[in-house]
């Protein structure tokens, strides 16, 4: 019973989420950091901790579902200038953390996984922006749910 106990362990610490991707060009094109114009924010959301590989946890902007997450993925989009909701799954309910953006910039949210009771919970930072960077141009691109 013991050795079922940890195969079935093991085989949850090796399985992998996946959530479609979009193309390397376009994940690239957008590892460039463009300015998103006056009239519009760029918003990244990433994952890139080693915790909760085997979940996938849904993501939202103003309420509005854009995807699921996985390990070592980032979204794109851009937003219009103003205050907005950006909410994580998570075990019991949503996460939420409100941010205010101004138009011409980029902003970057770092989603992670830490324990929960009984599977990972999510949470949400604000990262500035030179750290965003780089840890997004180590990442690939996951397709959005709705578009920019």
């Amino acid at each position: 019973m013991k050795k079922l106990i940890l195969l079935a362990f093991i085989m949850l610490l090796n399985a992998c989420a996946t959530v479609p991707m979009t193309s390397v060009e376009e994940s690239n094109k957008a590892k460039q950091f463009p300015d998103p114009g006056k009239q519009k924010s760029g918003l990244y959301i990433y994952r890139n901790s080693f915790i909760g590989y085997a979940l996938k946890k849904d993501l939202y902007i103003d309420g509005k579902f854009i995807g699921e997450s996985a390990p070592n993925v980032f979204f794109y989009k851009k937003i219009a200038p103003g205050q907005h909701k950006i909410s994580t799954e998570s075990e019991f309910s949503n996460n939420d953390i409100n941010l205010t953006t101004e138009g011409g910039k980029n902003y970057f949210i770092r989603q992670y996984i830490r324990f929960g009771v009984f599977v990972g919970q999510a949470g949400l930072e604000v990262v500035p922006e030179t750290k965003g960077k780089a840890e997004v141009s180590k990442l690939n691109m996951a397709k959005s749910i709705v578009d920019n």
